[in-house]
């Protein structure tokens, strides 16, 4: 009996001898590990200006640019001629020159008049701006003269009627002066159809390089819109075809640089836009747009995807930023920024998109310090530690 006793106390000993030191182990474990350095990771980027365009991308194809016809859209009489079949030419050499006097004189009219109706569109439009605001502002100024008193019921009801008939007016002399501005714009386009391989001093111009295979114009005979002026071969040379729609055509220009990616190269090229079509497509309501590229590339087959990036709206001079940097809340707009130490919290203005980047019109100053990355787990006035970024 007495050694059971013995035993029971033996074990019991090791059992709170084996506790102790577990506690010991844990205690000793948290004395030898360093805690976790104060404030929230994050990487920052400098706020720098820059120039920003906004990219519209479409898809096409690569296609073959076989033979390259040269028309001319009117009856005109060929003055001269500086090629002959078989020559090799280059984009932008002279082929011919035409008496086009006539059609150059009534293109440069037509652009004085379209520039000058929407010169009249914009300074009515601004008038009529001006006095819609300030009757906004008089019916806003009764009413509140009409809450203590100080104005009457008439006097609001004449004013928000002078409003409506400001409204009004602004409308229709708008409608109108639209109306003549898009028949003004009507007559340049056509013109500019029938000038499109023609300079300002009636040369008609190589739109491409290579070979002429015939050539239709001889001095003092006639030209026909029936007949090209010149076929000319260049058939080495791919081209991309993309169509765009109705929204982006106004804005692209014939010699306009473009973005080209094909894929399956893994390529990534600059083109510029060889031609726009004028009229759509009766299928797709789509206009096309023809992409040449000006350098050999190893492997290129007709039939390729292609994506083209059209840089349309610029704005230089202003602040970018990547667009990852930017938090949206219940439709406001916010970056996180470090100062002393610890974020802050910023209402931003944004403007055109690019790729990947965003202009900021308000709320950010080249030089602030930017969170780029761990900025969705700040809230303002955090303490922030910097892992890494660009000074």
């Amino acid at each position: 009996m007495k050694q059971k006793r013995i035993f029971a106390a033996l074990l019991a000993g090791a059992v709170l001898m084996g506790l102790a030191a577990c506690q010991s182990g844990e205690g000793g474990g948290d004395s030898i590990q360093d805690g976790p350095a104060a404030g929230v990771a994050v990487q920052v980027q400098e706020v720098k200006v820059d120039t920003i365009s906004t990219e519209n991308k479409v898809s096409g194809r690569v296609v073959t640019d076989g033979q390259e016809s040269v028309f001319v859209a009117a009856n005109a009489q060929c003055t001269a001629v500086y090629v002959e079949a078989g020559d090799v030419v280059i984009a932008g050499q002279k082929l011919c020159t035409l008496d086009m006097a006539s059609t150059l004189s009534s293109y440069s009219a037509a652009n004085i008049s379209y520039t000058s109706a929407v010169q009249s569109y914009q300074d009515q439009q601004a008038i009529f701006d001006a006095q819609i605001a300030l009757a906004e502002k008089n019916v806003s100024d009764l009413k509140a003269l009409f809450e203590i008193g100080a104005a009457s019921q008439l006097e609001i009801d004449q004013a928000e009627l002078s409003l409506q008939t400001a409204r009004a007016q602004r409308d229709a002399t708008l409608s109108q002066l639209e109306a003549g501005m898009q028949s003004y714009k009507s007559n340049v386009e056509q013109l500019s159809a029938v000038l499109e391989n023609v300079d300002s001093q009636g040369n008609v111009i190589a739109p491409v390089s290579g070979t002429i295979l015939t050539l239709n114009a001889a001095e003092s005979s006639y030209v026909t819109p029936s007949m090209p002026v010149a076929v000319i071969d260049g058939a080495d040379r791919m081209e991309i075809s993309v169509s765009v729609s109705e929204a982006l055509v106004p804005k692209l220009a014939q010699g306009d640089e473009v973005d080209v990616s094909i894929s399956a190269l893994n390529a990534r090229l600059v083109g510029s836009i060889k031609k726009l079509e004028r009229s759509a497509s009766m299928q797709t309501k789509l206009y096309n747009v023809t992409i040449s590229i000006d350098e050999d590339v190893d492997g290129l087959l007709s039939g390729m995807f292609a994506d083209v990036s059209f840089r349309t709206d610029t704005s230089a001079d202003t602040i970018v930023i990547p667009t990852e940097a930017i938090l949206t809340s219940n439709g406001v707009q916010y970056v996180f920024v470090v100062e002393n130490g610890a974020a802050r919290y910023v209402e931003i203005g944004t403007g055109l998109t690019g790729s990947g980047v965003t202009e900021v019109t308000s709320g950010l100053g080249a030089g602030d310090m930017l969170v780029t990355v761990g900025q969705a787990y700040l809230s303002d006035g955090d303490a922030v530690r910097i892992v890494s970024g660009e000074d």
